[in-house]
């Protein structure tokens, strides 16, 4: 049992401790007192989730563009085990993810966003840095891509315990890829990166100006940033007091006030690598993620609007460097 000026936090083996080890090998033990000291009513299931998740040793791991692990032989037991406690820490957004015979089938279909992007970003020998990473899925293909770590940053504990689940089964005892529970104005970062991700975050942000310049000051001359978001032509929309159902929308910049934020922080050579409209196929509801999802989000009378009147949801990747 482990108390960190906290709550106790069962340690009898598993993912939590392996969780934990993971945090302490990669000089994060930070983190272990955040779990501790966090009061979210979710965490004493989430925690006793993770503390059932059997022991399973994989075969073959795959951090393809389903990511996951697979074994010859797992008892039936073991797998029902398995599948409570994945479904324990629903929603899963980001995905897919395939255990040992259970399709983990998330709200997005990540594996098309990283299609989109991956071909324009060498990662090969590159630290990487994963801004709102959420459960970790990017960070598993940029491996695959050849990153030599990777480094994700996400407040919500519930990403950091299904990033733990994951990694105890594809990546058990290793830290290339970490998510740690943090912002990226909390975050106390000791060294840069050669790569920095900021993917679906700008615009939730109050500043989102601000959040260019932080994520610039994890960089070094070399880094390659790149910033994915949703766009709007013509000029920033300032939704209110929704966009698509989401209340934590502050601005959508047009792709001119986007590169022009990466430009006032220093990254001033810009690529638009990608522009795409959200489909239904790439966001909806699924029985990992049994709630509201895009489809309610659009007017049933005119797809290309939000339920707001607003334009339906556009994403932007760019890719930024300093000249």
């Amino acid at each position: 049992m482990s108390k960190r000026h906290g709550r106790k936090i069962p340690l009898a083996g598993g993912v939590i401790e392996s969780l934990f080890s993971t945090w302490r090998d990669a000089s994060a033990a930070w983190a272990i007192d955040i779990v501790a000291r966090a009061s979210h009513g979710d965490l004493p299931r989430w925690l006793a989730a993770l503390a059932r998740l059997p022991d399973i040793r994989a075969d073959e791991v795959s951090h393809g563009r389903v990511v996951g692990a697979c074994a010859t032989e797992v008892a039936s037991e073991l797998r029902e085990r398995l599948e409570m406690g994945l479904r324990e820490l629903i929603p899963w957004r980001k995905g897919p993810f395939h255990l040992f015979g259970i399709d983990v089938d998330s709200e997005w279909r990540s594996d098309l966003k990283w299609s989109r992007i991956a071909p324009h970003v060498d990662l090969d020998g590159c630290r990487v840095l994963d801004v709102g990473s959420g459960n970790g899925y990017y960070g598993w293909r940029m491996l695959e891509a050849g990153a030599k770590s990777v480094v994700g940053i996400d407040p919500s504990l519930l990403v950091t315990f299904q990033h733990a689940a994951v990694g105890y089964y594809v990546d058990r005892g290793g830290h290339r890829n970490t998510v740690l529970p943090v912002g990226l104005e909390a975050f106390p970062a000791t060294a840069p990166f050669d790569v920095a991700f900021s993917m679906g975050v700008v615009y939730h942000r109050r500043d989102p100006a601000a959040h260019i310049r932080a994520l610039a000051g994890h960089a070094h001359d070399e880094t390659t940033l790149v910033v994915e978001s949703l766009v709007v032509d013509d000029a920033p929309l300032q939704p209110r007091p929704r966009y698509a159902r989401m209340r934590n929308v502050s601005l959508v910049p047009d792709l001119a006030t986007l590169r022009s934020w990466l430009g006032a922080a220093g990254f001033e050579d810009t690529e638009v690598v990608d522009v795409s409209p959200t489909t239904r196929a790439e966001q909806r509801t699924t029985a990992w993620m049994p709630y509201q999802s895009l489809a309610a989000a659009l007017d049933p009378e005119d797809p290309n609007r939000t339920v707001e009147g607003y334009p339906a949801p556009k994403r932007a990747a760019i890719i930024a460097r300093r000249k």
